[in-house]
């Protein structure tokens, strides 16, 4: 089916294939990730030299065994991804117009301001002026990453229309390449924290571009010689966890170094999760509303309104450590950012299966669920 124009049949048999179960992992993400905080507590307790040796393992700012592991966060999702349905979404692009204006230009600049207004008054009393600016950072780098991975579990889960999310999450790594930079240096300028253009440009290039390009050719290689069949069924399958698993070993060496912060004051964590919670439902809840009053059908409007509240929080957690270091606050605020992103995100799958009678139907109903318990 790659290698000529796909029809909307096509497009629609190629989703409901793609279509998955939440894994293992995916599915108890957020034990993993406490798991995860107290491993890495226990560990940077009892062997303090070992983290401060890792962590001086760098190469022009740029830790090597983070590095390691977060590409094999990033390839396991770029692999996935057939850039050629991009063609085919603009024979219908007011879903995708929706969702690149929401992540774009208004998710950002709407981080920024929950971010400001938390940790410059409401938190002021209770934290540091410098550690609150290193938090603002890292909210900041999660509010313009849109999600590009795990936003195809949400859209599966929610019986959305997974050949829009497949392009959204094409058009969105593209759409990376060109505006995390800039826009990560114009907001992180605007709250005084100082970046040089060109060092987050190449953090983004090297973290996403180098993933792409090696997914892109992955792609193209194996199907050539293997097939579409055995690729997304045989290749995919085995290559799903590898993401996760080196999220988690990420997250193991960010808490050797961060924690003593969440030992000697637990309540961070939790000024850290309140903007964040609330950023979330406010993306949510306005491309829900922006995808009922332009009309589109449910299956389209449940990931539109999904892409834009989940983040990307592998580049976020990439760009935030490479900037300002694994032991930085905004580090600290990056995983965060994955600790509440799975069972807020479960809460919005279940708000969108409630209210799915509030929009017209794109395909008949209960089909995804019929296809999924046939699989």
């Amino acid at each position: 089916m790659e290698g000529r124009a796909a029809t909307g049949q096509d497009l629609r048999e190629r989703a409901l294939r793609k279509e998955r179960k939440l894994g293992f992992f995916e599915k108890y993400l957020s034990l993993w990730v406490l798991a995860c905080m107290g491993a890495g507590i226990l560990l940077g307790s009892a062997f303090p030299g070992a983290a401060r040796f890792l962590n001086s393992l760098s190469v022009a700012q740029v830790n090597i065994p983070t590095a390691i592991f977060l590409f094999f966060m990033m390839y396991p999702i770029m692999v996935q991804i057939d850039f050629s349905e991009v063609v085919e979404a603009v024979k219908t692009p007011k879903p995708v117009l929706t969702t690149l204006v929401i992540n774009w230009a208004i998710k950002p600049f709407t981080m920024l301001f929950f971010a400001t207004v938390f940790m410059r008054y409401i938190w002021a009393p209770f934290i540091p002026q410098d550690m609150a600016t290193s938090y603002i950072a890292g909210m900041i780098l999660l509010g313009i990453a849109p999600c590009t991975a795990m936003v195809l579990v949400w859209s599966y889960l929610a019986d959305g229309f997974m050949g829009h999310t497949l392009v959204m999450v094409a058009i969105n790594s593209l759409t990376m390449l060109v505006l995390y930079a800039p826009l990560g240096s114009f907001l992180l300028g605007a709250s005084n924290i100082r970046v040089p253009f060109l060092t987050l440009f190449y953090t983004i290039l090297f973290y996403v571009g180098v993933a792409l390009v090696a997914g892109f050719i992955t792609r193209t290689q194996l199907i050539k010689r293997k097939g579409l069949d055995w690729y997304e069924s045989v290749f995919l399958r085995y290559t799903g966890q590898v993401s996760v698993t080196a999220l988690l070993l990420t997250l193991v060496f960010l808490f050797m170094l961060q924690g003593h912060v969440i030992v000697e004051r637990p309540l961070v964590i939790l000024m850290i999760a309140i903007p964040l919670f609330i950023q979330t439902m406010f993306i949510f809840i306005l491309g829900y509303w922006a995808s009922k009053v332009l009309g589109l059908a449910y299956e389209d409007a449940a990931p539109t309104s999904m892409i834009g509240a989940s983040n990307h929080f592998e580049v976020a957690i990439a760009t935030a450590a490479t900037l300002f270091g694994l032991g930085s606050g905004a580090a600290l605020a990056t995983v965060v950012g994955v600790l509440i992103e799975v069972p807020v995100m479960l809460m919005l799958v279940r708000i969108c299966l409630c209210t799915r009678g509030w929009f017209p139907s794109k395909v008949r109903p209960g089909a995804a669920t019929l296809a999924r318990e046939h699989a």
